[in-house]
């Protein structure tokens, strides 16, 4: 258990008479409340924690809300004493006294155990400082402890009893509940209280519309408000068997033992042929919350340095678990041309990405996808980081003949007014995205002359376009000549040599 853990961690070092702690957390009452029970539960002799914050300073005690005269009242202070430091933060960067203090306090041999403790939502420690503090990070509550938390209200609580009657559904609200604190998991039952008619399913929507917020808060990552279904995808019949074979890891009895869970997989291939919309319908298909991390985000410096801004990420993924993290076009965030030209930035974010892919052991699925796989570093590719690369190329004929029928019924046309073998045959070469817009561009011609969509208005849509594999020839060449033999067709079957090579009996189709 996580929280056992830090627990453990932070006695031991308390005992050990280390003088500078810094604490990660996005949760001040739960830390603190964590330091308090080791204060007076888990180190023999040590009295409860004092609390210093920049407007109070410490309770009773006068002139301690400067900064510097707080510092002054510890290194002071006689005796056993763990001092919690709130704000500090936000005053020692260029505070040269401040840090010379500090370090004279993490110098000092003393007989009693005095521990001053910081905590901040993330690393800010000044660079001269860094040496002298351990860094401690505390996570938000894991599986066990959400429900161990939840078995405990339920023996005590009536209207959790009735709520949770079996094993199931309090195993449902723990995966619900995952990547929150809980402190919101109890104001969500609390609304479920006062609440008339609340079943268990609006309860878990309530704690997904919660986490919803919490990651658009965070910037770093996109919460997918997910409209896709896994029976609006035509083709990929090798990507449907890979998924289904993998679909018992992640149900819920398998997702409560941990076993068998699936790293993920890369799917690289021309663009607009369906990779990211079969992340969708993998999220969809298998229920599970979907997050989409923007690599330009992690290198734009807003939420700090690239490598912190994806270990937060990673560990909020984590934290969400079980889940699908999207990572779209991975290779503008994550190549051997950036990695050789940035160096230190560059480098680390690889390195932590790389270690995190290997090393993970929460259920995250990580989907990522790619227009150009050969910028890629070879440690990427590697298996043991994905489970399996896959390559997505343009729809064959049978499939765009399901494209067509599918984006007809979608805009309430019925498709078997139309001759969509003909359209098939018609848009050789086409995406599944191109054949969307034309038949997007064919309603709309038709609405401005205030009649019914004609099999002339498709085609007239399908004749003035250009498609990518025409204009994008080469390139798409050269993708394909890297693909063959290196990853999995992701139809199941060879992929066409070329865009203007003959049509292969299937291909892989978006919708």
């Amino acid at each position: 258990m996580q929280e056992k853990l830090t627990y453990n961690v932070f006695c031991q070092q308390v005992a050990a008479k280390t003088p500078l702690i810094f604490i990660t957390t996005d949760n001040e009452s739960r830390t603190e409340a964590l330091i308090t029970r080791a204060a007076l539960q888990g180190i023999k002799g040590m009295p409860g924690p004092m609390e210093w914050n920049c407007t109070t300073g410490f309770p009773g005690i006068d002139g301690t809300v400067d900064p510097q005269q707080a510092l002054r009242y510890v290194l002071e202070h006689e005796g056993h004493g763990i001092f919690l430091f709130k704000d500090m933060t936000w005053f020692w960067e260029d505070n040269p006294f401040l840090q010379r203090m500090l370090k004279d306090f993490a110098a000092i041999k003393r007989q009693a155990t005095k521990v001053m403790v910081f905590v901040a939502a993330e690393i800010s420690i000044p660079a001269t400082l860094r040496e002298d503090f351990l860094i401690l990070h505390h996570a938000l509550p894991d599986r066990e402890e959400i429900h161990a938390h939840l078995q405990t209200k339920r023996q005590k609580d009536t209207f959790l009893k009735d709520l949770l009657d079996d094993d199931d559904k309090l195993a449902a609200l723990t995966v619900a509940g995952q990547g929150l604190d809980i402190a919101d998991i109890d104001r969500a039952l609390r609304l479920a209280r006062v609440a008339k008619d609340m079943t268990l399913e609006r309860v878990n929507n309530n704690l997904l519309q919660v986490k919803q917020q919490i990651l658009n808060k965070s910037g770093i990552m996109e919460f997918v408000d997910n409209d896709v279904k896994s029976n609006q995808v035509g083709g990929l019949q090798a990507l449907k068997a890979w998924m289904a074979k993998r679909e018992s890891a992640f149900g819920l009895k398998e997702l409560n033992s941990g076993r068998n869970l699936p790293k993920g997989v890369l799917m690289m291939g021309i663009s607009g042929c369906g990779k990211s919309l079969f992340v969708k319908a993998i999220a969809d298909r298998w229920r599970l919350p979907l997050i989409r991390l923007d690599m330009a985000t992690v290198y734009s410096g807003a939420y700090g340095s690239p490598e912190s801004s994806l270990r937060k990420a990673c560990q909020t993924a984590e934290a969400l678990s079980p889940c699908v993290l999207w990572i779209d076009e991975i290779e503008a965030g994550i190549s051997s041309q950036g990695f050789k030209a940035e160096g230190g930035a560059a480098s680390r974010v690889l390195g932590y990405f790389l270690t995190w892919m290997q090393e993970k052991r929460h259920p995250v699925f990580v989907a990522a996808t790619a227009n150009a796989i050969e910028l890629l570093p070879a440690e990427v590719l590697r298996k043991g980081r994905f489970d399996e690369i896959f390559y997505v190329t343009l729809p064959g004929v049978v499939e765009r003949e399901d494209i067509f029928r599918i984006h007809l019924k979608k805009r309430s046309f019925d498709p078997e007014k139309f001759n969509v073998s003909i359209l098939s045959h018609s848009s050789k070469g086409f995406s599944g995205a191109e054949i969307e817009q034309a038949v997007a561009s064919a309603s709309f011609e038709a609405m401005a002359d205030k009649r019914e969509m004609e099999q002339k208005d498709l085609t007239e849509a399908i004749s003035s376009t250009v498609p990518l594999s025409v204009t994008m020839a080469e390139q798409i060449k050269k993708i394909e000549a890297w693909a063959f033999k290196r990853a999995v067709p992701a139809s199941g079957v060879e992929t066409a040599k070329s865009p203007v090579a003959p049509e292969p009996e299937e291909g892989v189709s978006q919708v």
